[in-house]
């Protein structure tokens, strides 16, 4: 197992179940863990058609629960303004095709996310040696992509808004993926992550199924470029965010999750990156094609 930074039940974010299927940490924020991957719906619960938004999609297996969570939460037949995609890796958009044709809804994501969700490029392949347990081990069998959203993939917004999400705002955190975000809202200091820290190990089946609450790093078997998810936890950290809502893990708030995410920035090579990295990084050729839009 990799442990790293402990947090305790007082760190949990509070939550409240309403019946629904998923965890109610905010009037307007809810998530459902699927499997070994989190989902975030945004919206008022009963706010109805075009009025809530659903931020990544889970597993190819995942559309019949969202669905459920979403007829029960905003209402039957309410369809989403818009899915926003932290990424673009196999366990973020295993529904999310199924999912925009089903609602007629756009899909958004980071332009340097696009060769991913387009058809063009697949991911480079994962590390298995990064150590800590199975699913690091197993990790070459999972789907690198690409998929192809056709005319339902938009690029974000260069100004930062999210559609649909009025009050936060996308930032860019690459390094477990080239196009990965994070998504802050300033009022209230919420913070949904992605993949770029997350709160419980991924590495091994154990602690995929036991979920302990603990600050890491990004799942090291799918994180191709160290030094920029350093920098990107950094300046999550930097945020000082009062809750987090990761890929993976429970939702965590308060000051001892603000001091495991400040120690986590603090010590990031000793803490999340692996002690011998073996990845294989694929041609920059084939990772970004010259006519893809520039960084924001």
């Amino acid at each position: 197992m990799t442990v790293q930074i402990r947090l305790s039940d007082i760190d949990r974010a509070r939550r409240e179940d309403r019946g629904d299927g998923a965890w109610n940490i905010a009037p307007d924020l809810g998530y459902l863990r699927l499997a070994i991957v989190n989902v975030v719906f945004f919206g008022a619960p009963g706010s109805g058609d075009r009025k809530w938004v659903l931020i990544d999609t889970g597993l190819p297996t995942s559309r019949s629960s969202i669905l459920a969570v979403a007829e029960k939460r905003f209402g039957t037949d309410t369809r989403p303004a818009a899915i926003i995609l932290t990424h673009g890796h196999f366990d973020h958009v295993g529904t999310v095709l199924d999912l925009a044709n089903t609602w007629d809804v756009p899909v958004f994501a980071h332009p340097l996310e696009r060769p991913y969700l387009d058809g063009t490029t697949f991911y480079p392949p994962p590390d298995p040696w990064v150590g800590g347990g199975l699913m690091a081990l197993l990790s070459p069998l999972f789907p690198r992509g690409p998929i192809d959203l056709g005319d339902r993939l938009v690029s974000l917004p260069a100004d930062g808004s999210i559609p649909g999400m009025p009050g936060w705002q996308w930032l860019h955190t690459p390094g477990h993926a080239p196009g990965h975000i994070s998504l802050w809202r300033e009022e209230d200091r919420s913070l949904i992550v992605g993949d770029a820290f997350i709160t419980t190990g991924q590495e091994s089946v154990y602690e995929v199924a036991v979920q302990d609450l603990e600050m890491h790093g990004p799942p090291r078997y799918f994180t191709p470029d160290w030094d920029a998810a350093e920098r990107s936890v950094k300046r999550l950290a930097a945020l000082k965010p009062q809750m987090v809502i990761s890929g993976h893990g429970a939702a965590a708030a308060g000051v001892g999750m603000r001091q495991a995410l400040d120690s986590l920035a603090d010590r990031f090579r000793q803490l999340a990156v692996p002690p011998k990295m073996k990845f294989v990084r694929e041609p920059a050729s084939r990772i970004a094609r010259a006519t893809d839009p520039p960084s924001f």
